[in-house]
């Protein structure tokens, strides 16, 4: 399925148009206008993995290393060059295409009525402040300069970095993928969590609005389904995220003989935890949309009463009943007003559905089925899983 079309583009908002694409347009890497994100990812991709195959190349590692296994063996470190990277990089695309459409829906669908559209612009106007601010992004060059000169002072030990000691140092294979291979992924992560909390922050604006949410709509969210496609303008981030650690794994269950059972604790915790993530954006919903059940419940059980109420004094106790509501064409017989109060009652807390939950997960789980086809035939995988949901 694809993502609305907008209705009102003069509501447009950018969640990519930020200080590091801008960087990025000033070092000449992304084009002045456009993202240019497969100019980006071949470029960046390039840095970070093609020195450190060149040095491989000619100090004999690529293909043979003393000690430990070739640089060709190590997949954590092609996966995280050739595919993590480009990925983030081309998340600026599918974040940008739905983005770009679903933000302006919410006044094309209505749920921003036309007494609130100045405030709602306000509140994206705000949103571009918080997106334009190089606070985050300081914080960001600080976490990535402190993991580089602290979370590697051992790298010489590391498995994942045999291919690259001479003696009982890092060659410079080995320093590049350290501090310039590995910041760069890291760099690029740390941006979507960054942009992933600032469009929590501008959902939780825009749902303390006066929206106008339906509480009979079929899509059982007041008209809020349109947000389901959230995780999928993110399902780059998360397939870069779990293709890295996939790539990692994949290296010990071929080389080392480590069964992919070894593996579980990492792929639980990156099913839970990065569709949790993705999704949390949409929690900022549940506020406006528990208020809306709740009241909703209130007012259509007293109606669905009150004809309930009228029909058994006509047909039951054979009273001149004189209601009006019993001949309301929009209501229909009881059966129709049972049906909508009902589909009240059953409104979700939050706009969470299967296309949401899919969008979150497939990401994450495909890289982990394609490690754990190493040792168990994925059509046995596939069947487990679908049984455990059953």
């Amino acid at each position: 399925m694809r993502p609305p079309s907008s209705a009102a583009p003069e509501f447009g908002f950018s969640l990519v148009d930020d200080p590091l694409l801008r960087l990025q347009r000033l070092l000449r890497i992304a084009p002045r206008q456009g993202l240019g994100v497969v100019r980006r990812a071949v470029l960046l991709a390039l840095l970070a993995w093609l020195p450190i195959a060149v040095w491989a190349l000619l100090n004999r590692r690529w293909l043979a290393s003393v000690p430990g296994e070739p640089l060709l063996s190590h997949f954590g470190v092609h996966v995280r060059c050739l595919v993590g990277i480009p990925l983030l990089v081309l998340a600026d695309a599918t974040v940008t295409g739905i983005l770009g459409r679903m933000v302006p829906f919410f006044v094309g669908s209505g749920v921003i009525p036309e007494g609130q559209r100045e405030r709602f612009a306000a509140v994206l106007r705000g949103g571009e402040r918080l997106r334009d601010s190089w606070l985050p992004w300081l914080a960001v060059a600080g976490l990535v300069t402190l993991a580089a000169l602290t979370g590697n002072v051992a790298a010489a030990k590391l498995d994942t970095l045999n291919w690259a000691v001479e003696g009982q140092w890092l060659g410079f294979g080995g320093f590049w993928y350290v501090y310039v291979s590995k910041s760069i992924f890291a760099a690029l992560a740390l941006a979507w969590v960054w942009r992933l909390l600032l469009t929590g922050l501008l959902f939780r604006r825009i749902a303390a609005l006066d929206l106008r949410l339906v509480p009979g709509h079929p899509d059982g969210v007041g008209g809020l389904s349109f947000l389901e496609y959230v995780p999928m303008a993110f399902a780059s981030v998360s397939l870069a995220i779990a293709a890295v650690l996939a790539g990692g794994a994949a290296h010990d269950v071929i080389y080392h003989k480590v069964h992919v059972q070894a593996f579980l604790p990492i792929a639980v915790a990156a099913v839970v935890v990065l569709p949790g993530i993705v999704l949390l954006p949409l929690l900022a919903f549940g506020g406006a949309l528990r208020r809306v059940r709740m009241g909703a419940r209130l007012q259509y059980g007293a109606l669905a009463g009150r004809f309930g109420g009228a029909l058994h004094a006509r047909w039951l106790e054979g009273a001149a009943v004189e209601d009006g509501i019993l001949q309301a064409p929009e209501l229909g017989p009881a059966a129709d007003v049972a049906t909508l109060y009902a589909q009240v009652t059953a409104m979700r807390p939050v706009p969470i559905g299967k296309t949401a939950l899919l969008g979150a997960v497939a990401p994450v789980a495909l890289p982990i089925l394609l490690v754990t086809a190493l040792e168990v035939p994925l059509k046995d995988t596939l069947l487990q899983l679908l049984k455990a949901l059953m």
